[in-house]
């Protein structure tokens, strides 16, 4: 029997519940769990912000899960070339990507190289945005520039 590869990709910024259950869910359907962490790049370009945490540290953080076997630092824009370099066979997401643009064009994609996209449920009271909307509320505006004096 061939081992099942899983890939779940995510910023992981402000690790949370959400994110530990998207872990913990995928590593229940395959039989070695790479865990994708988007980088800092891609991850401004894609939300128009940087992450709070930089790559490193969020790699360091995913790669102490215990469901996670292994951990990679995903900087290629394509999820089609990530698999070219991982070959996995299932592609975890939280359900919230379901019927979005995105979402259907990554199940097409996929399923014309044979991967399976697999939904979890989206964790709906924790989300990482939620969280920075949050620590701006207390630190207000100048928190950026407080942290940046800071180093």
């Amino acid at each position: 029997m061939s081992v099942r590869i899983g890939y779940a990709a995510g910023a992981f910024d402000l690790f949370h519940i959400g994110h530990l259950n998207i872990l913990k869910h995928a590593r229940s359907e395959c039989d070695h769990l790479i865990a994708g962490v988007v980088g800092d790049e891609l991850l401004e370009v894609r939300k128009g912000r940087p992450p709070v945490v930089p790559l490193a540290e969020r790699m360091e953080i995913v790669r102490h899960i215990t469901f996670v076997d292994e951990v990679y630092a995903e900087v290629l824009p394509d999820k089609l070339d990530i698999w070219r370099d991982l070959g996995f066979h299932r592609f975890f997401k939280g359900d919230d990507w379901r019927g979005t643009a995105e979402g259907l064009r990554l199940e097409r994609e996929f399923a014309a190289v044979g991967v399976e996209v697999v939904y979890f449920p989206y964790t709906v009271h924790t989300s990482s945005t939620v969280l920075r909307q949050a620590l701006d509320a207390l630190l207000g505006p100048h928190a950026v520039a407080i942290d940046e004096m800071a180093e």
